[in-house]
């Protein structure tokens, strides 16, 4: 069994619920336990799990937040940095499952978010179990 950390940017309280919700029945499906705190904002998340996986508590993350596109250029940068940001740790091999949704308006994040739809939150926590055990075989070999 491992241990999960999820890391929340709660601005759409339904929508991060949803994918919440999702994240925490993947997650347990699989066997694992998990963890949840709350950051200001997407931005925010990679530095949380670079933060955490310094610790050496968590044997994976799950990244969750909504960004929705707005009337400025700020979207772009929330977007764009938080991705890259996640991905400069999943780099380092980190196993991370970036949940963070990136839409157009709010129809596209309630389709995304539930787990009765798309369930992104649950696809989130699927692909940091998979990152999580592929360590684990690259370790053992």
């Amino acid at each position: 069994m491992a241990h999960f950390l999820i890391v929340e940017a709660r601005f759409y309280d339904q929508y991060n619920d949803w994918l919440i919700e999702g994240a925490k029945a993947a997650l347990e499906a699989a066997g694992h336990s998990h963890e949840l705190i709350t950051v200001p904002g997407a931005l925010e998340i990679p530095g949380a799990v670079a933060m955490a996986a310094e610790s050496g508590r968590y044997d994976g993350f799950v990244a969750i937040g909504v960004v929705i596109r707005g009337e400025t250029y700020h979207f772009e940068i929330v977007a764009g940095e938080s991705a890259r940001g996640l991905m400069a740790l999943t780099m380092d091999g980190v196993a991370i499952g970036n949940g963070i949704l990136t839409v157009e308006n709010a129809a596209q994040a309630e389709v995304r978010a539930r787990p009765d739809q798309k369930d992104k939150g649950g696809e989130a926590a699927k692909a940091a179990i998979a990152m999580f055990d592929l360590g684990q075989r690259f370790a053992g070999e």
